[in-house]
């Protein structure tokens, strides 16, 4: 028999701290019952009474700390009706109970108990009926969540996500996925509260979507947050949930919340988070695609082509993307963190994409990448030597957002498409060959000559690039007029600001082609890149200009990107413009215009008898070699022509900025009706060797006119000087597991010595990226260089690599090797 005080005591709430061997757990107060009836405790008073506050509970005396030690008696105790009640009740706490040790010293802290009526003591002589009743009036609580986040489960191959790395849970939006709960008891619809809460950003909130309320219902709708019972075993129950498709994109945390229909709610909080991404897949969602082949193309594949080079001379380098590669996916989810914008709307891919173009350049904001054209990348790496997206990200990522340097177009170009793919948006690189620069919103690509037609530099700020990269991604336009949704331009590489950011995009392609360049964003800018017209401008003897010439089919050449599932180039001139020359091209050309600051550019064209114009044979100049072209000058009318035709040569960077003048010659040309002549041009190895930037480009100017009639003759044409591939061949059988070779051979065209010569070498799914130090390479020597490795991944795989030195860009190969299972 216990005394009165005992009895009350034991109504008290009491926290036990159980330590054996370290280990630490609180119970609740029917552990005390258990050591009393079933371990037979002696039955010390736990309580004592002291006058101060005597009265405040009638017949009890206040609680007070004791410890003391129960030896336990190594027979099993027999199971007594409270155990077995408490075993019902509480199974999660009565497992983590479990002690096999048979010397265990218990501290029982009792504390003051809650103002609220006591707590029902359970009577361990009550029937099987009183404790159902006791069991079914027992709050329902979470023991443990499971995700289904399996790569090879049902979540992540549904929303195609089972090739990201990781066993996270990876969804898109639109899309119901599956979450298993463990609970304390059997799940009862009619006496159970259960909802799930999921919070993104930094600061929640219910009304800018970022703390999403999912509520269980009955029956599943389209649209909406919602979650539904669909198997129920025992204490467990799966749920499948639903998501709208204008959800945020992001990084989720989520809780169970259950609770009976009077009581309070607790909360369970997953240990585990959720990735929300786009989904091109679901007819809702903005970016949706309803080509699959386009789909696998634009969101799944991790590996490309991006071209560069010029319009005569195009070239193709093999880009790693690897967006589904270790750590891609939290890097991109950092790039989104660190960018300032709001994380509610990151459920606009307008928003998003407009975003990341900022975010992948370093200016303004601290983004992945420096940008430097000046040839100098002693402190970082050169543009030309990546050949993959992973490296770069992951430095990025790994130094808590530490610019990386350094890039040109093609690598921003590179990333951006990695991001945006890993996001869930399609995306490709796109090139455009013959690509202006418009600095003055003219919507013309201006060139200014003095009087004696010699150029006027401090003047020509507009340039062509031999090449520019960017990239398309797709998506719906809502907050556009109908019929300018689908692919969209967008740039990362720093050019022009907008609204005072560097960044460009997106741009509806649509807008782009038709001239509406009033719609945004920056449709103008990527307008001139395509479609303006070069206009020469000569200075008069007052000092103003006088439009001498209009080239109309100047800019905007074999824009490029790859083809769905090939890796041929497939030209996508026409979605950016009309066919050249066409009433629909020109109409567009004078539509955009009127929007630029020279609204009056367009005047009478001179009549034009005489064309010049710049053939190359085969595939152009070889570096190491002369360079020879052949200048065609023909005239079309039936009376004589005389000219003199100026020409020079400049050492050009690739976006179309001058470094210096290597050679200026003057022709004269005497031209019979009808009769075309071509004039060899050369410009010796020697006058190039030492003067050549990234992409060995040059330009060459001719500039004349025609004394008979005054007709300007005026045109300009780049080429680079090509470089050799490196040969890659696979040696033995590939094989998961099992080690492989492939040999790496160059030879140096250049009769002299290299220095300084790096290889980098990367395979997805057969080694991972690394630099190979060569150093010096003679002149015309070749090196080979044997790589050994270990294939991981089965199918398709590609090994890129690419050579690094001052004296040498765009040198690079890749071979393809298909991976077998064991």
């Amino acid at each position: 028999m216990h005394s009165a005080n005992d009895q009350v005591s034991v109504k008290s709430e009491i926290l036990i701290l159980v330590s054996n061997k370290n280990v630490k757990m609180k119970l609740g107060y029917t552990k005390i019952l258990h050591q009393r009836i079933d371990e037979k405790m002696p039955g010390e008073r736990l309580t004592v009474r002291s006058t101060a506050d005597v009265g405040r509970f009638p017949g009890a005396a206040p609680p007070t700390r004791v410890e003391l030690s129960i030896h336990k008696d190594e027979k099993k105790p027999e199971e007594g009706g409270c155990r077995r009640w408490f075993k019902k009740m509480c199974p999660c706490c009565f497992k983590r109970q479990a002690s096999t040790s048979h010397d265990v010293t218990d501290k029982v802290e009792l504390v003051k108990p809650p103002t609220c009526a006591p707590l029902p003591v359970p009577d361990a002589l009550k029937s099987e009926k009183d404790e159902m009743k006791e069991m079914e009036e027992l709050k329902v609580s979470v023991c443990s969540v499971d995700l289904l986040s399996s790569k090879t489960g049902q979540n992540r191959t549904e929303h195609h996500t089972d090739e990201f790395y990781g066993d996270e849970l990876i969804i898109r939006r639109g899309q119901t996925f599956q979450i298993q709960v463990e609970l304390n008891r059997p799940f009862s619809a009619d006496t159970d509260k259960l909802h799930l809460e999921l919070k993104t950003g930094g600061l929640p909130l219910v009304s800018k979507g970022t703390h999403v309320i999912v509520p269980l219902v009955k029956h599943l709708e389209d649209e909406r947050w919602e979650a539904k019972v669909v198997e129920q075993a025992d204490n467990t129950i799966k749920l499948s949930v639903n998501s709208p498709a204008t959800a945020v994109v992001g990084l989720y945390g989520l809780s169970v919340v259950t609770g009976s229909l009077k009581g309070e709610p607790t909360s369970y909080n997953s240990p585990k988070n959720i990735v929300m991404l786009f989904n091109p897949w679901c007819e809702e969602d903005t970016v949706f695609l309803d080509d699959e082949d386009e789909r696998k193309e634009y969101v799944l594949n991790d590996i490309g082509r991006i071209y560069y080079g010029t319009e005569k001379q195009i070239g193709a380098r093999t880009w790693n993307f690897g967006q589904f590669h270790e750590g891609m996916l939290e890097a991109c989810l950092f790039i989104l963190e660190k960018s300032d914008m709001p994380p509610s709307g990151r459920g606009d891919a307008v928003n998003v994409v407009r975003v990341i173009s900022a975010m992948i350049n370093a200016q303004d904001d601290h983004g992945v990448l420096v940008g430097n054209w000046s040839g100098d990348y002693s402190d970082g790496v050169s543009p030309s030597a990546w050949s993959s997206s992973v490296e770069i990200l992951r430095k990025y990522h790994s130094s808590y957002g530490t610019p990386v340097c350094y890039g040109q177009c093609w690598v921003f170009s590179g990333i951006t498409t990695t991001v945006l793919r890993c996001l869930g948006i399609p995306a490709r690189s796109v090139t455009n060959f013959q690509s202006a620069h418009d600095t003055d919103v003219s919507l013309t690509t201006d060139v200014y000559f003095d009087e004696d037609l010699e150029p006027i530099d401090y003047l020509n700020k507009d340039s062509v690039w031999n090449f520019h990269v960017w990239n398309d991604c797709w998506m719906a336009r809502p907050d556009l007029p109908p019929g300018h949704g689908g692919w969209q331009a967008v740039d990362s590489t720093p050019q022009e600001t907008s609204q005072g950011t560097f960044r460009c995009g997106p741009a509806s392609v649509n807008a782009i082609r038709t001239g509406q360049v009033y719609l945004k964003h920056d449709t103008p800018f990527v307008f001139a890149e395509v479609n303006s017209d070069k206009i020469y401008w000569q200075r008069n003897l007052d000092g103003t200009f006088s439009q001498i010439f209009s080239e109309k089919k100047a800019v905007g050449h074999f824009i490029s990107t790859k083809a769905v599932d090939s890796d041929e180039r497939a030209d996508i001139t026409h979605l950016y413009k009309h066919q050249e020359g066409s009433e629909e091209e020109r109409i567009a050309v004078e539509t955009a215009s009127r929007y630029g600051s020279k609204p009056d550019a367009y005047s009478t064209p001179s009549a034009e008898d005489v064309t010049v114009e710049v053939k190359m044979d085969g595939e152009g100049p070889q570096m190491g070699a002369d360079a020879q072209l052949s200048i065609v000058i023909k005239n079309t009318s039936s009376e004589p022509r005389q000219t003199t035709l100026h020409s020079q040569v400049a050492v050009m960077y690739y976006t179309g900025v001058l470094k210096g003048t290597l050679k200026k010659e003057q022709v004269p040309v005497e031209l019979q009706p009808n009769e075309e002549k071509i004039i060899d041009w050369v410009l010796p190895y020697q006058q190039y060797q030492n003067q050549l930037v990234d992409q060995a480009a040059l330009m060459l100017t001719l500039s004349g006119r025609v004394n008979e009639t005054q007709q300007v003759l005026a045109n300009q044409t780049t080429f680079r000087l090509r470089t050799p591939d490196l040969t890659i061949k696979p040696v033995g059988a590939a094989v998961v597991g099992k080690e492989m070779a492939a040999k790496i051979e160059f030879t140096n065209p250049l009769p002299r010595t290299l220095k300084d010569v790096v290889f980098r070498v990367e395979g997805l799914g057969l080694q991972k990226g690394h630099v190979v130090v060569v150093g010096d390479v003679g002149g015309l020597a070749t090196v080979t260089l044997t790589e050994h490795f270990i294939p991981t991944q089965p199918g398709p795989r590609k090994l890129v690599a690419s050579l690094d030195c001052k004296q040498l860009t765009q040198v690079h190969g890749v071979v393809d090797i298909v991976v077998h299972e064991q």
